[in-house]
């Protein structure tokens, strides 16, 4: 399977989130796709999170910051013109599973080789001297996988720090305080003189190897049908921020391998009226699912394991198990 080279005439986060969603459900599935693209000061949250506990909504204002929400998972990410966004677009081998490091591994053997220590660590992020430049996640639909990482290169750090509304237990196991002091660029590890956009044709030229690079530019009925997802989709309040009704009960756990779930509920009687869930937590099927299974079920371990015997539930958070789950709702 050949694979196609598209890099984004736009730096508007919300046309680039449509351009990928244009790329994996419109363009040609026998060919795969590699990315490039770059936003202007943005804040991308994953599909799962609540948008309004990941931001700082002052610094946004102050800042002029755009919030998107992307159609994978994970933690929420800030992107500017210092940031390189990388995505890669293929079959995937196994539809029920997720693999990050597969892709992430070419961006750290690139910098290894500029000088860089860069490795691939945790769930989904790429390091040096153990700072996040990168953070990655994934979206799988009817065999396809849609792989896109971050790779700070000159970002703003201030801002970094500023605009991500961190809760508190989200690096309860790390040892650092803050934002800043956990995430690094990558332009300090590299020759001075090395330009983002040198970087770029590296990262191009070392991801395509010997194969051919083939190039596709966006025609106008493409820039048209991306306008109208954008439209419809990513320059929407309900998408990108929703609205998020007043619940009697909330449960939160950080697990390691799976990331923060937020358990919103309400309940009459013991029983769990309605549910939604929340977090930087990963999955492949959407857990809209699981909170209709849950509806009616009595708040107790063992109606709840009743309910979930016949439930794969890291379909639905990656990486934990269902006494696991359970626990989080008790």
């Amino acid at each position: 399977m050949s694979m196609v080279y598209l890099k984004s005439p736009s730096t508007d986060p919300a046309f680039n989130l449509a351009l990928e969603q244009f790329v994996f459900d419109k363009m040609d599935r026998s060919k795969e796709y590699f990315m490039l693209w770059q936003n202007n000061n943005a804040v991308i949250v994953g599909k799962n999170q609540n948008t309004f506990g990941e931001v700082n909504p002052k610094v946004v204002e102050e800042k002029g910051v755009k919030v998107i929400r992307r159609l994978s998972g994970g933690g929420a990410v800030y992107h500017d013109l210092g940031n390189l966004n990388f995505t890669f677009i293929m079959d995937a081998k196994e539809a029920s599973d997720l693999d990050i490091k597969l892709f992430c591994q070419p961006v750290a053997s690139l910098l290894q080789e500029l000088g860089a220590d860069a490795q691939v660590n945790g769930r989904n992020d790429i390091t040096i001297d153990g700072k996040k430049f990168s953070g990655n996640s994934q979206y799988l639909k009817e065999g396809r996988v849609m792989h896109h990482g971050t790779i700070m290169f000159n970002s703003d750090l201030d801002v970094v720090a500023a605009v991500l509304n961190v809760a508190g237990d989200k690096f309860q196991s790390k040892a650092s305080k803050s934002v800043k002091s956990r995430v690094t660029n990558v332009k300090p590890y590299l020759k001075p003189d090395l330009t983002l956009e040198e970087f770029q044709n590296q990262l191009v030229s070392y991801v395509f190897g010997k194969m051919p690079v083939e190039t596709y530019s966006l025609t106008e009925k493409d820039i048209e049908e991306i306008e109208k997802i954008k439209v419809e989709r990513y320059a929407q309040w309900d998408w990108n921020y929703g609205k998020s009704p007043e619940y009697t009960v909330q449960k939160e756990r950080r697990i390691d391998g799976c990331g923060k779930i937020e358990a919103h509920m309400n309940t009459k009687d013991g029983k769990i009226v309605e549910v939604k869930f929340y977090g930087d937590f990963f999955g492949v099927s959407d857990h809209g699912e699981l909170s209709k299974l849950l509806e009616g079920c009595e708040l107790k371990r063992e109606a709840l394991e009743r309910m979930l015997v016949n439930t794969e539930i890291e379909k639905y958070f990656h990486g934990i198990s269902v006494n696991q789950f359970i626990d989080i709702l008790l």
